[in-house]
């Protein structure tokens, strides 16, 4: 009886090269069988492997000497926020320098581009832009705000307890040195517009486009990370506010309907109603209309703060 000859189980389950094809002892003759895929050159995949983006990147990074990952690919595997129509996309992006032929593989976006050694590096075997050269890779494709939402979780600073790390992954200064090394790269303008709109700070899409929303309505620009008690690391903070106002701006997402979060997030918002501050919920509906008719809200209670301020009555009277 003829034993079908079965391709080594880690051909079998993803993306390869030829060059691991033959490291393992697979012939030419094996990869022409019809359970196999010959991607492009050097690429192989097994014909009913289901799509799965890190794999795809790892055999295509490492098909492609000198090149890397890059764009939305790199946005997708380093978790960067990209707005809802890329969140879940497939694209396989590869750039090269000048000094390579261009990527010619089907099914492969590829880029030609001037970039520096630093801009790129290598994470568990995968040649990869750096989260700052992705950022400004996307600026040809993402609006300013989409922007602004990558930016501002590239230069925020973690929570040690949450990630395991300090430092952010840039800083303002960092990104606005990269962007001045690459004057003539196309969308640059539009990462100048979203530098100077980012801010340390956020710790969300929907926070940054609630500020930026904020900022369209004329509203003053707010605090973020605000702490009840300033100087107290363990005090309860709000994501937006106006410390002199007194007033807590709090954006709850999906993950604050969970039990011990909402109970969490009552608590914090009763400390800052029993020292006399307002605060404002914010949640995902009010996204839905571009914070709308949270900017009203909020421009109403800044008045009402205001007129209730001990020095407003004397304000009034000198004008």
């Amino acid at each position: 009886m003829h034993m079908r000859n079965n391709l080594p189980k880690p051909l079998a389950t993803a993306p390869f090269t030829l060059d691991s094809a033959r490291a393992s002892g697979v012939s030419a003759n094996r990869l022409r069988r019809k359970d196999v895929v010959h991607v492009g050159r050097g690429l192989y995949r097994p014909s009913d492997w289901s799509f799965e983006l890190e794999a795809a990147a790892r055999a295509l990074s490492a098909a492609s000497p000198g090149a890397w990952i890059s764009h939305v690919t790199a946005a997708r595997l380093r978790c960067l926020l990209l707005p809802p129509w890329l969140a879940d996309s497939t694209e396989l992006h590869l750039s090269k320098p000048r000094s390579l032929p261009s990527a010619r593989r089907k099914g492969i976006l590829g880029h030609t581009v001037l970039t520096r050694e630093d801009e790129i590096e290598s994470v568990d075997g995968i040649r990869i832009s750096t989260r700052s050269r992705t950022w400004l890779d996307l600026a040809r494709r993402l609006s300013v705000s989409d922007l602004v939402c990558m930016g501002d979780q590239i230069i925020r600073v973690p929570r040690m307890e949450f990630e395991d790390r300090s430092l952010p992954f840039d800083t303002l200064d960092g990104l606005r040195t990269l962007v001045g090394r690459h004057p003539n790269l196309q969308g640059v303008v539009r990462a100048r517009q979203a530098l100077d709109l980012m801010r340390v700070g956020a710790d969300s899409a929907p926070e940054s486009l609630l500020r930026l929303a904020m900022a369209d309505a004329g509203l003053p620009e707010p605090d973020l990370q605000l702490a009840l008690r300033d100087g107290d690391p363990k005090s309860p903070t709000a994501d937006l506010g106006y410390r002199h106002r007194r007033i807590a701006i709090q954006y709850d997402g999906g993950h604050h309907l969970v039990d011990a979060q909402a109970l969490s997030d009552r608590r914090r918002d009763k400390a800052f109603e029993s020292a006399g501050w307002t605060v404002l919920i914010v949640r995902k509906e009010d996204l839905a209309d571009g914070f709308q008719r949270t900017t009203g809200k909020i421009k109403r209670t800044l008045r009402t703060a205001w007129l209730d301020h001990p020095c407003a009555s004397g304000f009034a009277d000198a004008g």
